[in-house]
């Protein structure tokens, strides 16, 4: 059997199966497990040095994200990815997102702002792929709360499997955290002031910065592959 993991260090703080999942989606994202390929749970804790069982729940929480794909009697598979799909969503969001700002504008609460610039506090201080990528869920969810639109709110779920992997291989482009913090930063002052036509601007533009970066990792993996 070819080996392309390496075995995980056990000597972190965090839980193994938190050590799983963040190996196996870097795997995932760097083109190492390629689109379309069999995960099989056997040969993926052989080459990690771990038991099964963190790997199963590994694939499936990345099931969840968008990074893997169940096919009924067959098993789990990697999640293809084009640049079509990246175009599509990073347009939908970019236009629901701006949408949600500018109405979180004319309605949010001073508590939402109080809280909103907590999350902001904790990006700045990020120890894992996965605290960064949660509070940016959780930045754009409050956001999403705060436009007082329940049905921009379940569409903007609905999209949440789709975005999510984008949304961790976008974040982990070195520099893209910090960009984000900032972007993050404007948002929420021109949500502050209530000013709905510079909030919807900030978030549409902040959604597009998001998938330029998608594309040129997208672009990254493919020319990394042509070239092995």
């Amino acid at each position: 059997m070819e080996r392309r993991l390496v075995p995980v260090k056990l000597d972190s703080y965090k839980p193994l199966r938190e050590i799983v999942l963040e190996a196996l989606r870097e795997a995932i994202v760097s083109g190492v497990l390629e689109p379309g390929e069999r995960l099989m749970e056997i040969q993926l804790a052989e080459e990690m040095g771990v038991s099964r069982t963190p790997v199963r729940e590994a694939i499936r929480k990345l099931e969840l994200e968008g990074f893997v794909v169940m096919v009924p009697r067959r098993g789990a598979y990697v999640a293809g990815v084009s640049h079509k799909d990246v175009k599509d969503v990073f347009e939908i969001r970019a236009a629901l997102e701006g949408l949600a700002a500018g109405l979180a504008a004319e309605k949010i609460t001073e508590e939402e702002i109080d809280e909103m610039e907590r999350i902001l506090y904790y990006e700045k201080m990020p120890d894992s792929l996965d605290v960064i990528v949660q509070s940016d869920i959780d930045f754009h969810a409050l956001l999403y709360k705060a436009s007082r639109n329940e049905r921009l709110i379940q569409i903007l779920a609905n999209l949440k499997e789709q975005t999510q992997r984008f949304r961790t291989t976008s974040l982990a482009v070195p520099g893209r955290v910090k960009n984000t913090i900032q972007e993050h930063r404007a948002i929420i002052d021109a949500v502050a002031r209530h000013d709905v036509e510079e909030a919807q601007k900030l978030a549409a533009a902040h959604i597009e910065n998001a998938g330029n970066v998608m594309f040129e990792a997208l672009r990254g993996m493919s020319s990394s592959r042509k070239s092995e």
